[in-house]
């Protein structure tokens, strides 16, 4: 039996998106869809509960085949799983067979794991799972070096944390970023004037792409002075809030809402798309900044989807590596490298935690190499 993620709509005054998992014939696979309703309880984004949903339908449909209790598969079959999934070749994306076999990378596998582990343990809660098999996913760690901003308690009783049995220990990978002459190329080549504008505006801001997809009209505040509008942040500015109604289901990741200064480059960009929207009189009604001009439904919100699209063919046509997510690091690198604090790029990505600003503070080949030379030419 094969079980899959299927998105759901919720009816009510405002259509809400949830996941399930169910089997081959529609049928719903309780427990599972109990937990990912738990996360939705919790606010997960929609992106988050469509990728927790995949990984535990895949586990189910993994224990169903092999004749094994998901509840109850034993720890070893549990390590059969682990390994299982970086050594079965993923499936081909579309009809035609793929021109590589492509495997599951180590993160992708611990991503798997780490929901799989969760899953077992809110069974725990429901009589799903023992206890004492539960025990076994998790052991104690003594934290020798604690990270920054952590606390170890009085006594150092924090020192102490359990951790997950089943993990993949990989090589943490770099963030990846874009250089100014990248970024340039793809404004070039971007076909109309919304495309440029988002491209600009995700730079600028370091916004990720459900904030900037789920901005409003209201949250753009580009005059000198916004007083007038009852908000009283100076200079042109962006406000970034969360929002649960979004007709796009885009969601700002942090519930604490901010603001990002822009400069008048932004602004310049956003007239040009202001002119070009006016043209397509069903946008004239959506408050939702980015909007479908060019394919049905006009008007209506821009998709997440739709965004990809754009980012993978420009990447084609300017044949660089170009994501979304990467315009968020390249602001955030681009501040770092400017001398700006670690405070104000903290809050300027809206991060909740110091930690998270570490993989940003890496150093460019360039300046590595300037180093090397400079030692070089002392020595001369």
């Amino acid at each position: 039996m094969k079980f899959h993620a299927e998105k759901v709509t919720l009816p009510g005054a405002v259509l809400t998106v949830a996941w399930v998992v169910v089997d081959e014939l529609y049928r719903m696979q309780v427990e599972a869809s109990t937990y990912l309703e738990s996360l939705r309880g919790r606010h997960c984004s929609p992106n988050t509960l469509r990728n927790y949903a995949s990984r535990v339908a895949l586990y189910l449909t993994w224990c169903d085949e092999r004749g094994l209790s998901w509840s109850a598969p034993g720890f070893e079959n549990l390590v059969k799983f682990r390994d299982w999934l970086v050594s079965e070749p993923l499936p081909a994306r579309g009809k035609k067979p793929p021109a590589r076999v492509r495997f599951r990378s180590d993160g992708s596998a611990d991503a798997v794991l780490g929901t799989m582990t969760e899953f077992l343990g809110f069974g725990v809660q429901h009589g799903w799972v023992s206890v004492d098999f539960a025990l076994m996913l998790s052991h104690p760690k003594y934290l020798r070096f604690l990270p920054q901003g952590f606390s170890a308690g009085e006594g150092g009783r924090f020192r102490e944390i359990q951790t997950r049995t089943l993990k993949f220990k990989g090589d943490t990978p770099g963030i990846e970023f874009l250089t100014a002459e990248q970024v340039e190329l793809m404004t070039r080549l971007a076909r109309n004037a919304r495309d440029r504008f988002l491209i600009v505006l995700m730079r600028a801001t370091g916004m990720r792409i459900g904030e900037t997809l789920g901005l409003r009209r209201e949250d753009l505040h580009l005059l000198p002075d916004s007083r007038g509008l009852g908000c009283f942040h100076q200079g042109p500015h962006v406000h970034v809030r969360r929002r649960d109604d979004n007709a796009n289901n885009a969601l700002a990741k942090s519930r604490v809402a901010r603001v990002i200064p822009v400069e008048a480059e932004v602004i310049d960009y956003y007239r040009e798309y202001q002119w070009e929207r006016e043209q397509v009189p069903e946008a004239a009604g959506c408050d939702m900044v980015f909007v479908n001009l060019f394919r049905a439904p006009l008007g209506g919100a821009m998709s997440y989807p739709n965004a990809k699209q754009l980012f993978d063919r420009i990447a084609t046509w300017a044949e660089i590596v170009a994501r979304p997510h990467m315009m968020r690091h390249t602001a955030g690198t681009e501040w770092l490298e400017a001398g700006v604090p670690d405070d104000v790029v903290s809050d300027l990505l809206g991060h909740q935690s110091p930690q998270s600003l570490k993989p940003y503070k890496h150093v460019r080949d360039r300046r590595k190499r300037e180093a090397v030379e400079r030692v070089a030419a002392a020595r001369r």
